[in-house]
C-alpha cells in the first residue's frame, strides 16, 4: 500500500515539474512574428523582449537600430521555414529622403522571436536603388507553389550553394532556369523574355562563407546570409527562387558602407 502511494506522489510529482511542452513551429505562428516585425518597423517602436540582435554583422541592441527609425514600406515579403523555426523578410522603402532595402533573418524558441539579424542597404551600398529594387521585385512572382510541384529543401539549398560556389569554382555545375532573372540591388537582368538567363557571369576566386539559411518549400525560396568574399568580408543575403530543381530568381543585398 505505502509503495503505491509513493509511487502516485512521485507520478504527480514528476507532472507537475516537468518542462513546458515544446511549442508548435507553424507557419501561422511564423507569419505572427513577421507581422510582429513589420509593424514594429513601421511604428518605430522595436520590438520588445529577450531579443540578440545584429544589424550588418554587427551585435547591437534592437532599440539603437533601424528599428527605431518609423518606415513607410512600400513592399515587403517573408516566408517561413517550420523546420528551423526561422523567417526572411524582404522590406523596400523607397523614400527618396531615406531610402531603405532590408533583409532579415529571424528565429524563434518556444514560440516568441528570439535572435534577429538584419542587413539594412541605402544608399552609397553595392548598386543600391530602392526604387528600382521595387519595381522589379514588386512584378515577380514569388507565390505558393502547387504541392505536388515541389521541391525537397536539400534541392532548393543545393541550388543555392551551387550559384554561390560558382564564384570559388567555376567548374560548379549550377542549376539555371529559363527564364531567370538576377536582381542586384537596383539592377536587374530580366529582359520579359522566355529566354532570360541568371548567367550572365560572376566574379572569380571568392569565398562566398558563413551561410545561414532561411528555406521555405511551399515557395520554393532559400535566403541565405553570408559574407562575400571570406571570413570578414561584406555583409551579404542571396535569395533564390528554386522551380523544379531550376533557379528562377535572384535577389542580393550587399552592405557595402563602411
Amino acid at each position: 500500500m505505502l509503495r503505491s502511494v509513493l509511487a502516485v506522489w512521485l507520478s504527480l510529482s514528476t507532472a507537475a515539474f516537468a518542462a513546458p511542452a515544446a511549442v508548435d513551429c507553424t507557419q501561422a505562428l511564423l507569419k505572427d512574428a513577421t507581422d510582429t516585425y513589420l509593424t514594429a518597423q513601421s511604428s518605430g517602436k522595436p520590438l520588445t523582449g529577450t531579443i540578440e540582435y545584429v544589424e550588418n554583422d554587427k551585435t547591437a541592441t534592437i532599440a539603437s537600430g533601424i528599428q527605431s527609425q518609423a518606415l513607410k514600406i512600400d513592399h515587403n515579403r517573408s516566408y517561413y521555414d517550420t523546420t528551423t523555426c526561422a523567417t526572411y523578410t524582404e522590406v523596400v522603402v523607397a523614400d527618396t529622403k531615406k531610402p531603405y532595402v532590408i533583409g532579415t533573418q529571424m528565429h524563434l524558441t518556444d514560440g516568441k522571436i528570439s535572435n534577429v539579424r538584419t542587413l539594412v542597404t541605402t544608399t552609397g551600398d553595392w548598386l543600391f536603388n530602392a526604387t528600382g529594387t521595387l519595381y522589379y521585385t514588386s512584378r515577380e512572382d514569388w507565390g505558393v507553389i502547387p504541392v505536388e510541384s515541389r521541391d525537397t529543401r536539400a534541392v532548393i539549398q543545393a541550388a543555392g550553394d551551387a550559384y554561390l560556389n560558382l564564384f570559388l569554382d567555376k567548374k560548379t555545375v549550377v542549376p539555371w532556369g529559363a527564364p531567370c532573372a538576377r536582381l542586384e540591388g537596383g539592377s536587374y537582368t530580366g529582359k520579359g523574355q522566355p529566354t532570360d538567363s541568371c548567367n550572365v557571369g560572376v566574379p572569380s576566386g571568392l569565398d562566398l562563407t558563413n551561410r545561414r539559411y532561411v528555406i521555405d518549400e511551399t515557395v520554393g525560396s532559400v535566403d541565405i546570409f553570408l559574407n562575400f568574399g571570406g571570413k570578414t568580408g561584406l555583409p551579404d543575403s542571396y535569395e533564390f527562387r528554386i522551380e523544379k530543381g531550376k533557379i528562377r530568381f535572384v535577389h542580393t543585398i550587399t552592405v557595402q558602407r563602411k
